[in-house]
């Protein structure tokens, strides 16, 4: 009876805002369900700026309100939160001297030619940037300060499960595949605790609906079984003549 949706922020502006007209024509008007949708920012749930469109739907009307989610403060988590102890870093993960010359210059090459591109340098007490999915090529949106003189690191496996919400209440998320491929399955994931959030303030209209549509079944069941009962006692009392 209901559905969410999520995808990148910029979804609302994809073709001059074409394709999500198309979308909520399709979901409103052709697939009759009552949707909402809202810009969500993950940080506070995650020390993490990711801000991603939501979009929920019931095929019924409930009430739904996007005021019921409660945020949390978006200073509530940092970097600090979801870092591993330096001695258990792999060397591997620090930049080396030439990818860490290569992304100062491009970032001073393009500051000069007024762009905004550039590395990510994430202080303990800062929030990251967006974790995307290219994460795995340069880590260069978020590479995490080490401190002057020493060349800076990308995160972790483990601190990207985390920085997404995946390592919950002290239990680790498995991560079974190679560092490539898990820096890019992390970068395409949702934010967790977003999701539960949102599925929170979802559940009581599913039940709503669930309740209507069984105590719709119900009658239709009793209805039927009506009729049968009048089917089966007609020809006992019918007399032909």
């Amino acid at each position: 009876p209901a559905f969410l949706l999520e995808n990148v922020k910029n979804l609302e502006r994809h073709d001059k805002g074409n394709t999500f007209r198309v979308i909520m024509d399709t979901l409103q008007n052709e697939l009759k369900y009552k949707v909402y949708h809202k810009i969500i920012d993950a940080k506070g749930f995650v020390p993490q700026h990711r801000e991603r469109i939501f979009i929920v739907g019931f095929d019924g009307d409930t009430g739904f309100t996007w005021d019921d989610l409660r945020l949390p403060d978006p200073k509530a988590m940092t970097l600090k939160d979801i870092l591993q102890p330096e001695n258990e870093i792999d060397d591997k993960y620090i930049l080396s001297d030439h990818l860490w010359h290569y992304l100062q210059d491009y970032a001073a090459k393009h500051k000069a030619a007024g762009h905004g591109f550039g590395f990510g340098l994430t202080g303990k007490n800062d929030i990251a940037r967006t974790l995307s999915a290219r994460y795995y090529k340069d880590g260069s949106e978020i590479l995490v300060d080490r401190g002057p003189g020493k060349n800076p690191r990308r995160l972790t496996p483990r601190e990207c499960s985390r920085l997404m919400g995946f390592d919950r209440n002290g239990k680790e998320f498995k991560i079974p595949v190679s560092d490539t491929r898990a820096y890019k399955q992390f970068g395409n994931a949702v934010a967790v605790p977003v999701i539960e959030e949102i599925a929170r303030i979802m559940k009581p209209h599913i039940m709503e609906l669930k309740e209507k549509e069984n105590m719709a079944y119900s009658k239709q069941y009793y209805a039927h079984r009506h009729v049968q009962a009048i089917g089966n006692t007609y020809p006992q009392t019918h007399q032909r003549r």
